[in-house]
């Protein structure tokens, strides 16, 4: 018994228990009568534990931290500490899932791109059905406003229907210069070779069983495995592929993004300039990304086809 509320509650105990008085209780477990006395004078904040706890059940996966800033948003101040309390107090913390090994060694920093469409990066993930279907998710994600460009879920994604999507995004918003990407058995296909020489975009692949190296597509996927795949189940090929439509509207238009400052990839994309808006009608009140801090590595592969650290 460590806390003055268990020791109250242990004293109450005693005293119903043994019908001994309040005083004899006290001196048996060594508490403070003063202490058995005291009525919090601190207020229950009932409404704002109830949105906070409906909150926590739309965003299973997120922390105090981030339900702070959309409680901001909604025009409610509270000090991070207090929050932090009512959050632990509704027993509303994320476990963390899974663990992976310590990575050793030096490691440096991948260079931020400086601007939109500069370099797109393109991975697949697997999920499956409640039949036990499997099907895969293309994504792809421009590595400057983090916005998720496109997710795919289909039981196959070949090259070519690679190819396609990609075709389709260029048709919404321009081709990037650069895209990053594994070497999968589709992404090396002669149709994107094709594909990527006839729109005139630079392709990177990563070095074999290095996935850091397309580290922005890897954080991507971690935050939707965590926070949507992880936590759905999908009826049907088509459920999945509205359920995943409906999570990247969230994820670009209201989900906050540390990265960029705590503000969606899609307002933080109407930004002209990363630190301030070119017309002055938004500021950016979060923060904002920041510049690189080390250079390219000088020490790298030979191989032409592999992505350095510094970003080809």
């Amino acid at each position: 018994m460590v806390t003055p509320a268990v020791k109250r509650q242990a004293v109450a105990h005693l005293c119903a228990s043994y019908e001994v008085s309040q005083r004899r209780a006290c001196s048996v477990i060594g508490a403070d009568r003063t202490s058995m006395r005291y009525r919090s004078r601190r207020p229950d904040d009932a409404a704002l534990r109830a949105r906070l706890r409906e909150l926590a059940a739309q965003r299973r996966r997120f922390g105090y931290r981030r339900l702070q800033i959309l409680l901001r948003r909604e025009g409610t101040r509270v000090n991070h500490k207090k929050l932090r309390r009512l959050y632990r107090e509704e027993r509303l913390q994320v476990r963390r899932r899974g663990g992976r090994k310590k990575a050793m060694g030096t490691r440096a920093p991948l260079v931020l791109p400086q601007g939109a469409n500069q370099r797109w990066s393109l991975d697949f993930l697997s999920d499956q059905l409640t039949n036990g279907r499997r099907f895969r998710v293309l994504a792809v994600v421009d590595d400057f406003t983090r916005e998720c460009l496109t997710l795919v879920a289909d039981t196959s994604l070949s090259g070519r229907r690679v190819a396609r999507e990609l075709d389709a995004i260029v048709a919404k918003r321009g081709k990037p210069c650069t895209i990053v990407s594994d070497n999968g058995t589709e992404l090396t296909s002669t149709t994107i070779l094709s594909w990527s020489q006839a729109m005139q975009v630079e392709w990177h692949y990563i070095a074999p069983g290095k996935p850091t190296q397309n580290a922005f597509i890897e954080s991507f996927n971690g935050r939707l495995r965590d926070e949507f795949l992880n936590d759905t189940l999908f009826g049907s090929l088509d459920h999945a592929r509205e359920a995943l439509a409906l999570w990247m509207d969230d994820y670009n238009t209201v989900r906050p993004h540390s990265a960029i400052g705590n503000v969606p990839p899609a307002l933080y994309a109407k930004l002209s300039d990363p630190w301030k808006q070119r017309d002055g009608s938004l500021e950016l009140s979060w923060g904002s990304a920041p510049r690189p801090v080390a250079s390219p590595s000088q020490h790298g592969s030979n191989d032409e086809r592999i992505l350095l650290v510094g970003g080809g």
